[in-house]
């Protein structure tokens, strides 16, 4: 290092110089950006090793105009956020995806008009480079708020209206037709279903999935009751089937919080599972090994969503264009169906 460096530290200007590159390319490869050949990025880096040059971040901020910061924006009802494993799932796939960057992940429940506001101002303000948005309800006023942000924005899970350019989903239609069709082979032919919150795509399109396995087996869609996702509200969906339906043999939740309700609810009915009724659920998350009887299910990667839709806003930031996808769902079979 030499004797003026080893006084203050090192600049921008003297990592370029000592590379014999422009001050604009020692800043691109500081920054990870584009448009640099593999010979300068390399002289760059050797550069920087040598000098012991460390970036300024506020500097690096004002320079590049990135905050280093990324939002998980969840929509719905905060304290349900905090209940459910689901979204607990996704906040640790994203942050796995963001273990080897220099992003942090900021947790925001735009759940009120007030935190909604809180949001798009923070947003508007560039307080972050980018947005996940994750538990879209009906025409979901995150959307626009994400979109007149002008900020990178990725979708985990499809909105109700139009298809976005970059989401990371799971085939809800094709696990709930797979669970359908698990049921039929074991000979269940009165097979309800407690579908997810009518406002949101997944509930639609899990729904989906049951009736066309259904029609497909030439069967009419046998009883539905809507549900909200909450273990709660799957025991109150349960009771009005029991009530209206009695002499069903099957009921598919659509997620595995509301399976469990169910079963409670058939238990204390004096129900036996699976022999009077078979149970199926949807996510596989923790509860459904935990669940008596443990809890036959659809397994979705919920992690997977979290890392995927996170690697892909990086992506993104990187100025890169994903190809959006949809990550596979499989039958996890124990004892309730």
């Amino acid at each position: 290092m030499s004797s003026t460096a080893s006084s203050r530290p090192p600049t921008l200007d003297e990592v370029a110089a000592r590379a014999k590159v422009s001050r604009t390319v020692a800043s691109r490869v500081i920054n990870n950006g584009p448009h640099v050949s593999r010979a300068k990025r390399d002289a760059v880096q050797k550069a920087i090793r040598e000098l012991g040059y460390t970036p300024n971040r506020a500097a690096r901020t004002l320079a590049t105009r990135q905050t280093g910061v990324v939002v998980l924006a969840v929509s719905g009802d905060g304290p349900g956020v905090f209940a459910d494993p689901f979204f607990g799932q996704i906040i640790v796939g994203a942050c796995t995806a963001l273990e080897k960057t220099d992003l942090h992940l900021v947790l925001s429940l735009a759940t009120t008009g007030h935190g909604q506001q809180r949001l798009e101002t923070f947003l508007q303000t560039r307080g972050a480079d980018g947005v996940m948005l994750v538990a879209l309800r009906g025409d979901d006023p995150l959307i626009d708020i994400a979109t007149r942000s002008g900020l990178p924005t990725v979708f985990i899970g499809l909105p109700m209206r139009e298809t976005p350019p970059f989401y990371v989903e799971v085939d809800n239609a094709g696990g709930a037709r797979a669970a359908t069709e698990h049921l039929l082979r074991g000979g269940r032919r009165r097979i309800a279903m407690i579908t997810g919150p009518d406002d949101t795509a997944v509930g639609r399109e899990r729904r989906r999935g049951y009736a066309e396995a259904l029609t497909l087996a030439g069967l009419a869609p046998y009883a539905t009751e809507p549900g909200d996702f909450m273990e709660i509200g799957g025991a109150a969906a349960m009771r009005a089937l029991l009530s209206s339906h009695p002499d069903l043999d099957a009921v598919i939740a659509a997620n595995d919080n509301m399976a469990a309700g169910a079963l409670r609810v058939l238990r204390d009915a004096g129900r036996s599972v699976p022999g009077d009724v078979a149970v199926m659920g949807f996510d596989d998350l923790p509860i459904a090994m935990h669940t008596d009887p443990k809890l036959t299910t659809i397994r979705q990667p919920v992690q997977a969503l979290g890392r995927e839709a996170t690697r892909m806003l990086i992506e993104l930031l990187n100025g890169e264009r994903p190809e959006p996808f949809i990550l596979p769902t499989n039958v996890v079979v124990r004892d309730s169906a």
